[in-house]
């Protein structure tokens, strides 16, 4: 489906005195959404987001607020980069949850004219549209506060308000991929060394309703360069299994376009309908769509939220001859998992971090890739518990598996995600308390020199 829109918004409020915007500042809204939102950001009227202007050298800085640890920093607005997928927190800049946003001062350095000022933004919810105020000043007065607070007289300060800005749809769907672009009919909204972002937040109904910002633009009337376009997307889309779709980003990947081809799709395609099958439970139905996404700045080996998993390009750099596709077994798994139901379905629904962890690495080092031998051993048997995560837990669950029950693993992962789960169903599956198991499982360890069962 193909979604665009575009709408103008003068600004021709009545204000203070000495506060208000020109009458002939025009502000322009695109929103893309389904097919139309790319990474490439290209919209009808508003222009592509640029790698060449004003605010590339800026001095960014929060005034108000607080930045959300789940986000990008500062530079994520001018560094030239925008999202490659709707729903990508650290490659966007947004205040904390529970918030009403903040300010934003932006140094340009020194004095510019400004021909026209752009921001972007891209969330599948509410995220997505853009609220605030934008202030401008060349620094010059008296009074001037270059870190002006909410409460102060933006006038006395120093400050002109350039436009107010507000994206939400009156109706319908708020999500989607915004880009607003404010100018002047004279080709210049001023001369000024200084703007002020006042981010407001775009609901109340939850936490969290701060936009991810992608970035800011402030287009200088004297340079002769203008926007240039940002990404160069690099997708592939697997269709298997007659319903199931993953999309693979490398773009920040492009050296790994072969072994993407030749190693991992195989495996993707295989395995991920294998781990949904492996892994029901009544009424659920495993997501049909999810992503790869390959980041030249990840956070450790991968990570997966809801169904995307992100990947660090250094580290699988390092590994694409040796661990890499199993660790993307792994976060496959959390795909499948999807615990977030689970308080859906009992507000007190117990979710034990370790098994989360453990089984994903079950499923990888003894069904996956069983003759790598990666969890099978375990060392310094006098310091292990049972409920440990990652590989220490799968040698766990591979022991109460092969003893008692080959459907421990499914039946514990559906207590889980039906909310039901509790320490009593080891027991109603077993015979024995999980304390029990794991005293059992480590004597075992000890007796075969670390090894659960003999080896062979």
């Amino acid at each position: 489906m193909r979604w665009h829109q575009t709408w103008i918004l003068c600004a021709c409020l009545i204000l203070s005195a000495g506060l208000v915007a020109s009458a002939d500042v025009k502000t322009v809204v695109d929103r893309n959404q389904g097919e139309d939102a790319t990474a490439q950001f290209k919209f009808k009227h508003v222009p592509a987001p640029s790698k060449t202007d004003a605010a590339q050298k800026a001095k960014f800085e929060i005034v108000e607020g607080e930045q959300d640890s789940n986000g990008g920093d500062l530079d994520k607005l001018h560094d030239g980069q925008v999202p490659t997928e709707e729903d990508q927190p650290e490659s966007n800049f947004f205040f904390a949850q529970n918030t009403d946003g903040g300010r934003i001062l932006i140094d340009l350095q020194k004095t510019i004219d400004i021909k026209e000022i752009n921001t972007y933004s891209w969330h599948p919810n509410t995220r997505g549209p853009q609220v605030y105020k934008l202030y401008a000043s060349d620094g010059k007065a008296s009074n001037f506060d270059s870190k002006p607070k909410r409460d102060a007289d933006m006038q006395k300060a120093g400050w002109k308000l350039i436009a107010s800005v507000d994206t939400r749809p009156k109706e319908g769907e708020v999500g989607g991929q915004f880009g607003v672009s404010i100018t002047d009919s004279d080709g210049s909204l001023g001369k000024y060394r200084y703007l002020l972002l006042d981010a407001n937040k775009t609901e109340s109904e939850d936490p969290f309703g701060n936009t991810f910002y992608s970035e800011i633009d402030v287009i200088d009337r004297d340079a002769t360069a203008t926007a240039t376009p940002t990404n160069e997307k690099l997708t592939k889309t697997l269709t298997f299994g007659g319903k199931y779709q993953c999309v693979i980003d490398y773009s920040q990947a492009p050296d790994f376009k072969d072994w993407i081809d030749h190693k991992l799709s195989p495996v993707v395609e295989e395995w991920y309908p294998r781990l949904v099958e492996m892994l029901p439970s009544e009424g659920y139905h495993a997501p049909t769509k999810f992503s790869i996404v390959f980041h030249a700045k990840g956070r450790g080996v991968a990570a997966t939220g809801g169904t995307r998993i992100t990947a660090d390009v250094p580290w699988f750099s390092k590994n694409l001859n040796g661990q890499a596709v199993g660790a993307l077994v792994h976060e496959m798994v959390h795909v499948v998992q999807q615990y977030g139901v689970a308080r859906d379905n009992n507000p007190r629904a117990q979710v034990p971090g370790w098994f989360v962890e453990a089984m994903a690495d079950y499923l990888r080092w003894f069904l996956y890739e069983p003759q790598s031998h990666g969890a099978d051993h375990i060392r310094n048997v006098n310091n292990v518990r049972y409920n440990s995560p990652y590989r220490t837990g799968a040698n766990f669950l591979d022991y109460v598996t092969r003893k008692y029950d080959k459907q421990v693993v499914p039946q514990i992962n559906a207590a889980i995600r039906n909310g039901t789960y509790n320490q009593d169903i080891w027991k109603k599956l077993t015979g024995k308390t999980a304390d029990e198991l794991g005293d059992e499982w480590k004597a075992a360890l000890k007796a075969n020199n670390g090894y659960a069962f003999p080896k062979n």
